[in-house]
């Protein structure tokens, strides 16, 4: 959703690229005006998600492309024609002037890499697997090893854990049969196979302890107390990579693999899903050896660089990102891409709202977020659920077309057999409360998901004000114009424009406690209001949740650490990055074919948070990087 980077081109028929160790295994209103700051990666809500919200409610549709779950390049591509262009949401000038080329974005998601940059300022890599040995000293007091089982044992124990036999069991006879070993069994098999559960069952007068998988509540269960050193911070810090996976479907796996709620969880940002990316995440009281066990069983994760601190993690603590992005079947000659990639390590680019803030399917997410501050309920209802063109999943077409006739939210939810869905989760309200409660019943959408409409359509606004004030006044400072003094803003007057650069210009999110620029296009901002039928003297909404602050952001990003290089090559589907996990298996850096046919820009940049970096790479190419658009070149050029 950093800062969640759109999913741009999905790859017809994808990408099976798993972690090389792994290859062949089992798989509230904001109350005061703010410089924005959103915590994931690359530009999504700036409020923390609920971690209870994550577990219930799938991502909204709107949200990420991969949502969609089409089964098909071909069905993905139908539905893109309907979807939505840069024009559409306010995205309309450039600042650079050289001539733009075309290329293709995340035709394999390898092509996108996003390593965190920590609030020291560090780039975090993933670069170091072993426990470290403090830890390695306390676990061998504390916990039982791996002596108490045969090889035998420990194969038919792993090939369990590992799902390979996910319905059968181990059992282990204990020979000495005293409570103090039968304890130290249980002990090793929850310690070293994390996932599996234990009992202790009597056969024909003798005693085994047999392991199983760990399942329902069970699995999420708190896990069983252990001494915890005093001298050793409450929280083991370690670097998370992770491969087409987003953070929360991470951290919603690792948590059923240690039977913990997710919720003990911290980290800084959520990361992309279409990706790869390499992010800290603190954990409450569990070990590194505890986790450094999991790096056998997880498909498409590497857990490392652990160490003890006495803190956790908290949204909004990350400096920024650091991208290597990766953009194939480029047309531009190498005077273009050092034109292109200059002006955007010296200028910079207009730091608007990317395609991912305003969804992927007909129905934009900010229209829903207009409806709701209209207080147009029925609106909001419709614009959810109706039927709507392009491709889709037939259960949903079902459910929408049920709901169009029928009108009965019951008969359109036995449709779904997927009911965590935002669609669902309406519907689920609307047969509760009926649509004479249609707050309440909206109110069963996770919050996050519901604050997400508003905070589209404060984008859409943002993106569109900032276009008129790039048209009027180009890049310089101009009288009327906004700058921040500690986080307060202030009115430029002639005089002071003068010693002031775009750099310093920021333009308002519309809300109640905001002030607007003092020019004509200052003024705009309450005609276009207005047009949607909205006050600006009035942002407050009855309903608490909905009304808008505002906040104010940077028209102008400049990224820092540019770096990139032009590469040749001649397969179209080769890995063009040397990841974190291939170098810590010292397998070699991709080898490329200066004469190949097809031609790549492979670029390197860090962003703060809250920038979205397909934004960057628009400002590079010079043209439209929605879905809709991607999806028409990706499947030109593979065809």
């Amino acid at each position: 959703m950093a800062d969640a980077e759109p999913m741009l081109v999905p790859a017809p028929g994808g990408e099976k690229r798993a972690c090389p160790a792994l290859e062949g295994k089992v798989a509230h209103s904001t109350k005061r005006p703010r410089v924005q700051k959103d915590e994931n990666n690359g530009g999504g809500h700036s409020h923390k998600p609920a971690q209870d919200e994550a577990e219930e409610t799938e991502p909204l549709e709107e949200e990420d492309g991969e949502g969609v779950g089409l089964g098909s390049g071909e069905a993905f591509a139908e539905m893109m024609k309907h979807g939505l262009t840069e024009l559409d949401v306010g995205i309309l000038k450039f600042v650079s002037e050289h001539k733009g080329f075309s290329g293709i974005l995340k035709e394999r998601y390898s092509d996108f890499v996003v390593h965190e940059v920590n609030k020291e300022g560090k780039t975090v890599w993933l670069d170091d697997l072993s426990v470290p040995e403090e830890a390695e000293e306390a676990s061998v007091a504390e916990q039982p090893g791996s002596e108490v089982f045969t090889e035998e044992q420990k194969h038919e124990l792993e090939q369990l854990q590992l799902f390979k036999n996910k319905e059968g069991n181990v059992s282990i006879e204990v020979a000495d049969d005293t409570k103090e070993k039968r304890t130290l069994v249980h002990k090793a098999v929850k310690t070293l196979y994390p996932g599996l559960e234990t009992k202790t069952e009597e056969r024909e007068g003798k005693k085994f302890i047999v392991a199983y998988h760990a399942a329902g509540q069970k699995a999420l269960a708190a896990p069983r107390k252990h001494s915890w050193p005093k001298s050793r911070g409450a929280f083991c810090h370690f670097v998370l990579y992770k491969e087409n996976k987003d953070t929360m479907e991470a951290i919603n796996v690792l948590s059923k693999f240690l039977r913990m709620r997710p919720n003990v969880f911290s980290y800084m940002g959520t990361k992309d899903k279409r990706a790869i990316t390499v992010q800290e995440i603190a954990v409450l009281k569990v070990t590194a050896e505890r986790l450094s066990h999991l790096n056998k069983c997880l498909n498409n994760f590497k857990l490392g660089n652990f160490c003890y601190k006495k803190h956790p993690l908290k949204l909004g603590e990350l400096q920024g990102n650091h991208f290597t992005v990766v953009i194939r079947n480029i047309t531009g000659t190498d005077d273009q891409v050092q034109q292109a990639m200059t002006s955007l390590r010296e200028t910079g680019f207009i730091n608007y709202y990317g395609m991912q803030r305003f969804g992927t399917t007909a129905v934009p997410t900010h229209q829903v977020g207009k409806a709701i501050l209209q207080d147009n309920w029925n609106e909001v209802i419709d614009l959810i659920l109706k039927p709507r063109p392009g491709a889709e999943k037939g259960y949903m077409v079902k459910c929408r077309e049920e709901w169009a006739q029928s009108q009965d939210p019951e008969a359109a939810l036995k449709k779904l057999p997927v009911k965590r869905c935002v669609e669902g989760q309406l519907l689920r309200g609307l047969s509760m409360y009926g649509k004479k409660n249609i707050i309440t019943a909206f109110a069963m959408i996770p919050r996050n998901n519901r604050l997400m409409y508003i905070h589209s359509y404060q984008s859409f606004m943002w993106n569109t004000m900032v276009s008129r004030r790039i048209e009027a006044f180009g890049l310089k400072a101009v009288e009327g114009d906004l700058v921040l003094r500690g986080g307060t803003a202030f009115v430029l007057s002639a005089a002071e424009a003068e010693t002031h650069s775009i750099q310093d210009v920021v333009m308002p999110l519309p809300g109640f406690d905001v002030i607007y620029p003092t020019h004509h296009v200052g003024k705009g901002y309450r005609e276009k209001l207005s047009a949607d039928n909205l006050d600006i003297d009035n942002m407050r909404h009855r309903v608490r949740d909905y009304s808008l602050a505002g906040a104010y952001r940077r028209i102008l990003i400049k990224p820092s650490d540019v770096n990139w290089e032009v590469i040749n090559y001649d397969d179209p589907r080769i890995s063009l990055v040397h990841t974190d996990v291939e170098k810590l298996e010292d397998q070699p850096p991709p080898v490329f074919n200066k004469e190949g046919k097809y031609r790549a820009l492979r670029m390197e940049f860090s962003l703060p948070p809250s920038t979205y970096a397909t934004m960057a790479i628009r400002e590079v190419l010079k043209m439209d990087t929605s879905i809709k658009n991607q999806t028409q070149l990706n499947t030109t050029w593979l065809n």
